[in-house]
């Protein structure tokens, strides 16, 4: 169960409309790591979590702490499209459209929704379920979730800096304390599932015999020259060898003959270079 309460989380008052503004703003709203994308994926993360208690908590908490951004940013853009296209851009261009596109305005937060925010990027894409990571697996989505609040402050703080509007930017800093403190609190809470024995340090910890024991400790050096075996603490220090010349393990990547109803273009394969194959014909010349 869901209450509304009828104020919102921090203020979202610009000091003036700036349509042009308020089409970026829309990118924090229902951008691929916008507010919409965190609200459901933590909302489906609580959903889907099978333990009670305080890891579901922290989940829905934050979840419904979303929901109240996605409320303050559709604020915003509706009070920084106040007036707009009129008072904006009326005295060159008659028509309402027309006079939103020169404006700068998102014409579909015009036509759409009436002077308002939308479901959508800030070029105009609609939001998308897909977006969101909801595995069932703590550990794994608590990772994404760190990604997830890293990407979306980023996006704030470009933001912020395309801004001089006092109130906006006002918004935009707590927003930023808000992404901060979450990303500590995932980071926290993946610690916290090691300490309480659920998960340790690979998702999921299952499988981990079953898996080929000669490659689950090697990094393939696939860049030239010899810098990314510097790294120490992905080599050395966490147990695993940097190979400087791997070799492919297997044949040619070739596609089976197709079916004729198909009409795929086809010859018989080409013994490839370097292949075994290959190799054998060689040697018999």
């Amino acid at each position: 169960m869901f209450r509304h309460t009828k104020l919102l989380q921090f203020e979202a008052k610009p000091e003036k409309p700036d349509p042009v503004y308020a089409h970026k703003l829309q990118e924090l709203i229902g951008g691929a790591f916008g507010e919409m994308t965190v609200t459901m994926q933590y909302l489906f993360q609580g959903w889907n979590c099978r333990i009670e208690g305080k890891y579901k908590d922290l989940i829905m908490d934050t979840a419904t702490e979303e929901i109240g951004h996605v409320e303050m940013l559709a604020t915003m853009v509706a009070r920084l499209l106040e007036g707009a296209p009129a008072t904006v851009t009326a005295e060159a261009v008659k028509d309402p459209v027309m006079a939103a596109m020169i404006g700068g305005m998102d014409v579909q937060q015009a036509i759409v929704a009436g002077g308002g925010a939308l479901p959508a990027d800030s070029n105009g894409t609609p939001w998308n379920g897909k977006y969101i990571v909801a595995s069932g697996n703590l550990l794994a989505d608590f990772r994404a979730n760190v990604a997830a609040e890293a990407q979306g402050r980023l996006q704030t703080a470009r933001l912020y800096n395309m801004t001089d509007d006092p109130g906006v930017k006002a918004m935009l800093q707590f927003n930023l304390a808000r992404d901060t403190v979450h990303q500590k609190q995932w980071l926290a809470a993946i610690e916290e599932l090691k300490a309480d024995g659920l998960e340790e340090e690979i998702a999921p910890n299952a499988l981990l015999d079953e898996e080929d024991q000669t490659h689950n400790h090697t990094i393939w050096h696939l860049s030239d020259g010899p810098d990314g075996a510097k790294g120490s603490s992905w080599t050395t220090d966490a147990g695993i060898e940097y190979l400087m010349e791997p070799e492919a393990l297997g044949g040619p990547g070739t596609a089976p003959k197709p079916d004729p109803a198909l009409y795929g273009t086809y010859a018989p394969l080409q013994d490839a270079k370097g292949t075994l194959k290959g190799k054998v014909k060689a040697k018999k010349k």
